[in-house]
């Protein structure tokens, strides 16, 4: 499958992350707009989330793992997108937060009450908790576990390996995991901050080492992205649901990751170049 060319990652970054439009505002909170069937990607991996913002649950033999809390109604949707799927939110074990935005973090403090979900996120984003939100206030979460880049988590037999990725936020975290394909291992990841809607020069020169860390993992065959559009969920899901017998599957796909990770970069690149100028 073909990956983004750099003017609809762009656009799609404009949809995904940056300030909306007052009706862009208003339909994204509304969870009717917003709703989408919750579906297995893998035979471990269900979408969970809205439209515009994602939320994945990975089944271990241990429990739930949640990734991304959402915010308001949609949180309410994404945890009876669970129960819809068959399963039970008071098996949730961790919620794993990718950074510290409303639309990712605001529905945390819910999970943690109703279903004493523990919840990571880097030590960056926990103290950015206790300060004044960036585009949206939200229920502030209790302070648990912190994900030092390198750590590792283990439910069961299933590990996550964790990276610290700051830009988008001083402490996004990402995360490497397994999905299986009627049992077959893929390697996978989670770029856990993609926009660029983000000022500053050290802030920029952040994001671009860490695409460039990214790039250096070996073995990577699948994105799961913390915004649909940013790895073409639905379209690949509805290419799922096409795929006859010996194909591949559609989520699978290492030279889409890696160009689209070469056009992260050229874009935070010419970011870096105007931020430059303007400070010179």
């Amino acid at each position: 499958m073909k990956s983004f060319n750099a003017l609809l990652l762009a656009s799609l970054f404009l949809f995904s992350c940056a300030s909306p439009t007052a009706q862009q505002a208003v339909d994204r909170d509304d969870p009717e707009a917003q709703y989408v069937e919750p579906f297995q990607v893998f035979d471990n991996l269900y979408y969970i989330g809205a439209r515009w913002v994602s939320s994945w649950l990975l089944v271990t033999d241990q429990g739930l793992i949640v990734f991304d809390a959402l915010y308001g109604e949609l949180t309410d949707m994404a945890i009876e997108n669970i129960r819809t799927l068959g399963f039970d939110p008071n098996d949730i074990r961790y919620l794993i937060v990718t950074h510290a935005h409303f639309d990712h973090v605001g529905g945390a403090n819910r999970f943690q009450r109703d279903f004493g979900s523990v919840v990571m996120m880097t030590e960056q984003d926990w103290q950015m908790t206790t300060e004044p939100a960036v585009y949206r206030e939200y229920p502030t979460p209790i302070r648990h576990l912190s994900a030092a880049d390198g750590a590792t988590l283990n439910l069961g037999r299933t590990q996550l390996r964790f990276m610290n990725t700051p830009g988008h936020t001083p402490g996004v975290l990402s995360t490497l995991f397994t999905v299986y394909d009627d049992g077959f291992p893929h390697t996978a990841f989670m770029f856990g901050g993609v926009g660029l809607n983000f000022e500053g020069v050290e802030r920029t020169e952040s994001y671009i080492n860490s695409v460039q860390r990214i790039q250096r993992l070996e073995g990577i065959e699948v994105n799961v992205p913390n915004h649909a559009g940013s790895g073409e969920v639905f379209e690949r899901y509805e290419a799922l649901q096409n795929r006859e017998e010996g194909e591949p599957h559609p989520f699978v796909d290492p030279e889409g990751w890696n160009a689209w990770l070469a056009e992260l970069l050229v874009n935070a690149e010419a970011k870096l170049a105007e931020e430059q100028a303007a400070a010179n």
